[in-house]
C-alpha cells in the first residue's frame, strides 16, 4: 500500500514579488495528491471521477467514448504562481491508461500539462505519453517557468481521442531554483570564433553534393554552412544508444569528403550536431534533442564523450567555424539524477575546452531554440561562447501547411489575432537584442525560414524584413536550407505543386544572393 500524501497545495512562506528574492527552494513541493482524502477534489474544474488507483483504493480517472467525438474530458486546477518563476518545475504522477485511441495532431491525447500565462501569450508544456494500453507507470516532465508568468494551471484528461486514463500520486517539486542574481556583463572583446565582418550562409542538407557547395559558395558567394548531423527514424519512435556510433561515423565521412570543396569556395563550416544520443523521432521524422537525452544519464555522458571526440578529430581543420552542439534542445523531462540543458551545456563546453582551447562553442536555449529561451538564460562560464537562437515566428505563418492545410496567412498583416509586421518581428527578438548588449556576446541566428507557398510573396516580405533586423544587430546567420527540403527552397517558385528548380531567379533567392554578395571570404580560402 502507498503512504499517504498530503492533498492540495503546499505553500511557502513569507514570498514577495521578487522572482529572484522569494523563489520557491529546491524540493519545495508545490502541489501533491493520492487522491485518498476527503478532499482529494478541492480545486479541481470540473470535479473529477475516481476509481481504484495505484496501490490503493482511489485514483482520479477519466473516459470518453468514440461516440462522444473524441472531444474533451479534462479537468484543471489553478496552481499558486508566487515563487515559481524562473523555477524549473517537475511534474510526476502514476498514469494508467486503456484503449486510448490516435491522436489527430501531436498534441492531443492523454494530458498530464501545466498552462502557463506570460505578457506574451500561453505555453502548454507537457508529459511525452503515448496511446493505446499500458499498466501503471511513473510520467514526469519538466518545465522552466518564465520569469514573467501571471498564472499556472494543472490539466490532466483526454483530449480528442476515446479511451480511459488514471492518475494518482501526483506530485509538482521545484527541481531547481532560479539564479539568485544574474552576472556581471565582462568587460571584454565581443568573441566571434572569426575575423570577417559577418558570417551569412545557409544551413544545408547532409546529401550535398560539390555541385551544390560550388553554386552556394562560388555563384552565391555564401561563406558558411550549417551541416547537421541528423539522423531520421519514425516519428516518435526513440533512438538506441548501440547504434549511435556507426550512425555517426557514416555521417562524419559525407562531411570529411566534402571539406576540400568548402576549402575551395570559402565555406566556413558549422558542425550541427541535429541528432545527439539518446534523442527520440519528432513529427518531422528526425531525432531531436529531447527524451533521453535528458532522462538517461549514459545518454547524457555519450553526448560529452562524442564532443570529445568531434574536437579531436576536427581540431587542426581551418575550415571548421564553430562546434552546434545541440539543435533546439528540448528538456520536457529531466530526471533526477540528470543533468538540464545549461548544466549539460556547460559541462560538454568544458571538455571540449579541454582539447580545443580557441573554437567557437554554439549553444541554443531550450526550449527548441526560440528567441524567448533567452530571457531568462545565464552565459555559461566558459570562453569564447557564440549564442545562438532560431526564428520561426509568428509560427502560424513560417509553417503554413508544412504539418497540416488550412487557410493562407500572408505576412505582414493580422497573424494569430496580432499584427505581425518589422515592428512586431523586432519585438519577439527583444529578447536576443537584450542578452546581447547585457553580456557582450556575439549572436548566430542557427536557422529562420518562410515556406515558399506563403500567399503574395509574403515569404520574400518576411525574410527581407528578418534579415535586416539580423542585420541591424551585426548578427551572424544561415538560412534554412539549401538544396534540403524543397519546401524552404529559395530555388522552387511559390506554387506547392511545382518541385523543380526554377530556371529564373525568384525574390526570395535574389535577396539572399544580395547579402551574399556582401561577404567576404575566409583567408585559408584555397585561391587558384
Amino acid at each position: 500500500m502507498k503512504t499517504s500524501l498530503r492533498n492540495g497545495l503546499v505553500l511557502a512562506l513569507g514570498l514577495t514579488s521578487s522572482v529572484f528574492a522569494a523563489a520557491l527552494p529546491k524540493g519545495q513541493a508545490i502541489y501533491q495528491n493520492d487522491f485518498e482524502g476527503a478532499d482529494a477534489g478541492k480545486g479541481w474544474a470540473p470535479a473529477p471521477r475516481f476509481e481504484a488507483g495505484y496501490q490503493s483504493a482511489k485514483a482520479v480517472a477519466f473516459a470518453q467514448t468514440a461516440e462522444a467525438g473524441g472531444g474533451p474530458a479534462v479537468a484543471n486546477l489553478p496552481l499558486p504562481v508566487e515563487g515559481m518563476p524562473g523555477c524549473v518545475i517537475r511534474s510526476s504522477a502514476m498514469v494508467k491508461a486503456r484503449d486510448v485511441s490516435s491522436k489527430p495532431n501531436p498534441w492531443n491525447g492523454i494530458k498530464f500539462m501545466l498552462m502557463i500565462e506570460t505578457p506574451e501569450g500561453t505555453q502548454w508544456p507537457q508529459a511525452p505519453l503515448e496511446t493505446g494500453t499500458f499498466d501503471w507507470k511513473r510520467v514526469s516532465f519538466t518545465t522552466r517557468i518564465p520569469t514573467n508568468a501571471t498564472a499556472v494551471r494543472l490539466s490532466l484528461g483526454l483530449e480528442k481521442v476515446s479511451g480511459q486514463v488514471w492518475f494518482d500520486n501526483l506530485k509538482i517539486t521545484v527541481a531547481k531554483p532560479p539564479m539568485t542574481h544574474l552576472p556581471a556583463p565582462v568587460a571584454r572583446p565581443m568573441f566571434k570564433g572569426h575575423d570577417l565582418p559577418r558570417l551569412r550562409g545557409a544551413m544545408i542538407g547532409p546529401h550535398i553534393d560539390a555541385e551544390g557547395l560550388r553554386v552556394l559558395g562560388q555563384e552565391w558567394n555564401a561563406n558558411l554552412i550549417r551541416w547537421q548531423l541528423i539522423r531520421h527514424l519514425k516519428p516518435g519512435q526513440q533512438s538506441r544508444l548501440e547504434e549511435f556510433d556507426g550512425w555517426l561515423e557514416g555521417e562524419l565521412k559525407r562531411l570529411d569528403a566534402a571539406l576540400p570543396y568548402c576549402e575551395q569556395y570559402g565555406l566556413y563550416v558549422l558542425i550541427d550536431l541535429h541528432s545527439p544520443p539518446g534523442g527520440k523521432a519528432t513529427v518531422s521524422g528526425y531525432v531531436g534533442s529531447d527524451a533521453g537525452l535528458f532522462a538517461d544519464r549514459k545518454a547524457q555522458d555519450k553526448f560529452v564523450e562524442v564532443w570529445q571526440r568531434l574536437a579531436r578529430r576536427y581540431l587542426n581543420v581551418p575550415m571548421i567555424w564553430g562546434y552546434d552542439i545541440a539543435n533546439e534542445p528540448v528538456e520536457d523531462r529531466v530526471e533526477e539524477d540528470c543533468d538540464d540543458w545549461p548544466a549539460l551545456a556547460e559541462r560538454t563546453a568544458r571538455a571540449i575546452r579541454a582539447i580545443d582551447p580557441r573554437r567557437a562553442i554554439i549553444i541554443e536555449p531550450a526550449q527548441w531554440g526560440g528567441p524567448s529561451g533567452l530571457k531568462d538564460f545565464v552565459p555559461l562560464p566558459v570562453s569564447n561562447i557564440v549564442y545562438s537562437v532560431h526564428m520561426y515566428l509568428p509560427g502560424e505563418f513560417t509553417h503554413q501547411g508544412v504539418h497540416k492545410k488550412g487557410p493562407p496567412v500572408a505576412y505582414p498583416g493580422e497573424i494569430a489575432g496580432k499584427l505581425w509586421d518589422k515592428t512586431r518581428l523586432e519585438a519577439a527578438l527583444q529578447p536576443v537584442i537584450d542578452f546581447q548588449q547585457r553580456y557582450n556576446v556575439q549572436i548566430y541566428i542557427g536557422e529562420f525560414s518562410a515556406i515558399r507557398w506563403a500567399p503574395d510573396n509574403s515569404a520574400y516580405r518576411y525574410l527581407r524584413d528578418v534579415i535586416e533586423i539580423f542585420e541591424k544587430y551585426q548578427w551572424d546567420w544561415s538560412y534554412h536550407a539549401f538544396r534540403e527540403w524543397q519546401g524552404w527552397s529559395v530555388e522552387h517558385s511559390e506554387d506547392p505543386k511545382d518541385t523543380a528548380r526554377t530556371a529564373q531567379p525568384n525574390d526570395r533567392q535574389k535577396l539572399l544572393r544580395e547579402w551574399f554578395a556582401k561577404n567576404q571570404k575566409p583567408a585559408w580560402m584555397k585561391r587558384n
